[in-house]
């Protein structure tokens, strides 16, 4: 479960409409990590649009003082509720930033490092998150906390989900890890912080428990009231050992691993579920957010992951309506031979960041990037070069799951896929931002911030924000920053 843990990390970058048109205007909100309960990271109110996106300008920016981690300082996207930016960094400190202006609001510290993607949630005049540990709620005005809640055991040692918030309930997870690591699926009652449910994402016990972990979620899950779909990471140790090669070390598909799983919203049994890659040996997290859409009448779920496989499921019979492969691929099936051999996608590659949905189809953000491993083991996960990798955008059919356009970039997309009234944004690793036309995939504007980027951007009525904090070279600036459609 290599997560976006690389020396980078994130600033955002915040653009607008124009100081004059900006004051008359009431920003829309964005106040989930993925703006919705459905998780489709498209906001139909914004006044960002394809005929005026080119003016994108600089309006203010904020700086973040935290040492950057493995991850950079800031990896989980930036919320907005009431004209405040809500965003937590990698020592999972809180900060609220008025969004007209720029200045700070108020700040909660906790000094905790997570490599993420973690982040934050605004509802019910509250902000939740977590820790490495604990689940917190802080007042959206004050910052006061409110409560907090831990949710790390032996078998599940760490959070690095930015969480759910709906009805009342605060969903998130735990992640499991050798040795003996299991995964832990929560829904925390929102006004207490009381634990409602929980269940493990993994069935059963592990073949050698000594070298064994796995399952839990790293991005938030979405729901459509009754149920709440998840996203699962892998087993470990991707590979194998010598003494447990291909994966050894847990028998049969490890379920439930890789998976999508449907979650009863109410009592936390599980629904029904659908195991994208049964016994994986090549660290196929299938974490993405589920985006819960209607395809012709009928209800569908869409995931994706590390594999690079787009799936579409119709939430009443539980089957798949279609998938699709993304990116570039080789060795990607089947067991691993003993000697090491290029694997794609790799650790870092295949679908690392959330989709989006809109104007029936579904925006794909791809990292083309190979890793060399084999039946024993991938190389030192340290060893692998990020930047050398490219990206994609991808462009699907919500129906069919055809290939409507693909617009190749020149490093890889770390930066999700965002939708603003025909306008798609994404980032890359380097830290250009891009608006690409929904419609063909043409590049309508770009932009290079002052450092690399690896978290999503967010819309408002008038602005896009972006974390960009990774420091990738010796000037970087790892900031907040704001830009606006100028005149």
């Amino acid at each position: 479960m290599h997560r976006r843990g690389f020396a980078l990390a994130s600033c955002v970058a915040v653009l607008t409409a124009g100081a004059a048109a900006a004051a008359a205007r009431t920003a829309a909100d964005w106040p989930l990590p993925n703006l919705d309960v459905s998780s489709t990271r498209a906001l139909t109110s914004s006044r960002i649009d394809r005929a005026n996106v080119g003016r994108l300008r600089v309006a203010w920016r904020f700086r973040f003082r935290i040492k950057p981690g493995e991850a950079g300082v800031v990896t989980g996207a930036p919320v907005v509720s009431g004209g405040t930016v809500y965003v937590q960094d990698a020592k999972s400190n809180v900060y609220a930033i008025d969004l007209a202006a720029g200045r700070l609001r108020w700040r909660h510290g906790f000094g905790y490092t997570n490599s993420g993607p973690n982040g934050v949630a605004a509802a019910g005049g509250r902000v939740y998150g977590a820790t490495d540990a604990e689940l917190f709620a802080l007042s959206a005005a004050s910052g006061r906390l409110l409560w907090t809640q831990r949710l790390v055991t032996p078998t599940a040692p760490f959070v690095d989900v930015a969480p759910l918030v709906a009805g009342g309930t605060v969903y998130t997870s735990t992640v499991g890890v050798p040795p003996n690591g299991k995964g832990v699926l929560y829904a925390v009652d929102a006004a207490t912080g009381k634990v409602r449910w929980k269940l493990s994402t993994i069935k059963g016990e592990w073949r050698v428990p000594s070298e064994a972990g796995g399952g839990g979620a790293w991005y938030p899950p979405s729901t459509d009231g009754d149920t709440v779909f998840w996203g699962t990471a892998n087993p470990n140790p991707y590979g194998g050992t010598r003494k447990h090669p291909n994966g050894g070390a847990y028998a049969g598909p490890a379920l439930y691993t890789d998976a999508l799983l449907a979650v009863d919203a109410h009592t936390g049994a599980l629904s029904w579920h659908d195991q994208v890659t049964p016994h994986d040996v090549r660290d196929y997290d299938f974490q993405l957010p589920p985006i819960l859409v209607t395809i012709a009448g009928r209800p569908a779920v869409i995931g994706a992951g590390k594999a690079g496989v787009v799936i579409a499921w119709d939430r009443r019979t539980h089957r798949r309506i279609w998938q699709a492969k993304v990116g570039v691929r080789r060795n990607d099936s089947g067991p691993l031979p003993k000697h090491r051999v290029r694997v794609c996608p790799g650790l870092y590659g295949g679908v690392e960041t959330p989709m989006a949905y809109a104007e029936g189809r579904v925006f794909v953000p791809v990292v083309d990037l190979c890793t060399r491993g084999s039946a024993y083991g991938y190389e030192p996960i340290e060893n692998v070069d990020v930047s050398r990798g490219k990206g994609e955008l991808v462009a699907l059919d919500a129906a069919s799951g055809k290939r409507a356009w693909t617009r190749r970039l020149p490093q890889p997309d770390f930066g999700c896929a965002t939708v603003a009234d025909g306008v798609v944004f994404t980032s890359t690793l380097g830290g250009t931002v891009y608006a690409l036309d929904s419609r063909s995939g043409a590049i309508l504007w770009k932009q290079k911030m002052r450092a690399g980027v690896n978290a999503c951007p967010t819309v408002t009525s008038s602005s896009v924000l972006v974390a960009s904090g990774v420091p990738v070279s010796r000037g970087s600036v790892l900031e907040l920053t704001a830009l606006t459609v100028g005149g």
